[in-house]
């Protein structure tokens, strides 16, 4: 199917800006934070909060504007995640895990793929990376996929799932992954998210295919996100003329798991500075915390880690553009674990200013059930057991790195 003569829709709003899209994300934060126990209770954001993201833009950031997206790339999205899990992590989680992969679709799949993908505008897709079930051929170049895949952010809004199955194992060798993009009518959620100690809100059901039919330009055999080699140019790349959508997909990855750690931080770090406004110090000389020289101390420290670990993240988002800019062969795979092993220190920077500072300060009144605080202590503390920040960069990811660098 060959759609460069097909007209494909401008933008909702063809005048709208990225920082027009990020002062609508800003404006949100506020009831974000009032309707955080709500979420949880309901394990995913509201239908009212779903269609205000859709209305402002916010499933379209990354979509490419030959279909009718903004694409205004990855820091414009970043900084919305951040600014969304500021409010409320699991509402953040949720958009952003569910949202971030119209850059994958973008970047590796052909015209005819991206065409079905992204024909609606809008474009929620959850993501998992370890392959599970398994891939059967149809006969018709298609697939029959069956399994069950956990951790699905977004599912419950989503019109797409990308997932990673086994295909049949040949010549004795271990079976490889397919990589796989499936309709919404080939699978269903299931009822099975909410009990973790954190982010019960994020949507992250997981998802079932029972025999669900996937088509052959739908599929890429072989191919794993982690590990996708772009160096040699993307589909994406050619058809939008966008290095973005030819960057290193692993550090996109890590890019998204760091953006949440600073914006949970960045919401704890609201919560103690009201702290340090309404409340007196324990002991005398009795004065506003904000008085305070020793709280003064550790809010300061508390905001520098944090504001590091945002610049961190942000420096890297553009090496990673500049990077795709220079040409595919740039795009290495040194360079991407690079990149990700910023994000581990960014993670890692943002917890210590909430373990090191705000928790022990803050006082055990702030972390009651169902406080501000708790609530973003539970979902950092959920943060921190994701495989991509709790196996993959501090041990595979980053063996991998050394190897290529000391010889």
């Amino acid at each position: 199917m060959n759609t460069a003569q097909h007209d494909f829709p401008d933008p909702p709003e063809p005048d709208l800006t990225a920082g027009q899209v990020l002062a609508r994300a800003e404006a949100m934060v506020p009831e974000l934070v009032s309707r955080q126990a709500e979420v949880e209770e309901r394990t995913f954001y509201a239908e009212d909060i779903h269609e205000r993201f859709a209305r402002n833009g916010f499933y379209r950031i990354l979509v490419p504007r030959r279909y009718g997206g903004y694409e205004f790339g990855i820091e414009t999205f970043l900084r919305v995640s951040m600014t969304l899990v500021r409010g409320c992590s699991s509402t953040g989680w949720m958009y952003s895990l569910g949202a971030s992969h119209a850059l994958m679709a973008a970047t590796m799949f052909e015209e005819r793929a991206q065409a079905e993908l992204f024909g609606g505008g809008d474009f929620i897709c959850p993501s998992t990376s370890v392959p599970s079930g398994s891939a059967v051929p149809a006969g018709d170049g298609g697939w029959t996929v069956s399994g069950t895949w956990a951790y699905c952010s977004g599912a419950p809004y989503a019109s797409y799932f990308m997932g990673h199955a086994l295909m049949p194992a040949r010549g004795g060798r271990p079976p490889e992954p397919l990589l796989f993009v499936a309709p919404r009518d080939q699978w269903k959620p299931l009822d099975d998210w909410g009990q973790q100690l954190g982010l019960r809100g994020s949507g992250s059901h997981s998802i079932r295919l029972d025999g669900g039919y996937v088509p052959g330009h739908l599929a890429l055999p072989g191919v794993s996100i982690a590990e996708h080699d772009v160096s040699a140019g993307t589909p994406g790349r050619t058809l939008h003329g966008n290095p973005e959508y030819g960057g290193a997909l692993l550090a996109f990855i890590s890019f998204l798991n760091a953006s949440m750690a600073v914006g949970m931080a960045r919401g704890a770090l609201d919560v103690y500075e009201d702290l340090l406004r309404r409340r007196t110090t324990l002991v005398p000389p009795v004065v506003p915390r904000y008085q305070d020289p020793d709280y003064q101390l550790w809010y300061g420290d508390a905001l520098g880690m944090i504001s590091a670990a945002e610049a961190a993240l942000l420096n890297a988002a553009q090496q990673w553009h500049d990077i795709s800019a220079q040409g595919p062969a740039a795009v290495t795979r040194e360079s991407d674990l690079r990149l990700s092993a910023i994000c581990r220190h960014v993670a890692r920077l943002c917890w210590e200013a909430m373990e090191g500072y705000i928790m022990p300060t803050a006082g055990s009144s702030s972390i009651r059930h169902g406080e501000r605080l708790e609530r973003v202590w539970r979902d950092m503390s959920m943060l921190r057991t994701h495989a991509g920040l709790s196996v993959l960069l501090p041990t595979v990811a980053m063996r991998e790195l050394a190897r290529s660098l000391v010889r």
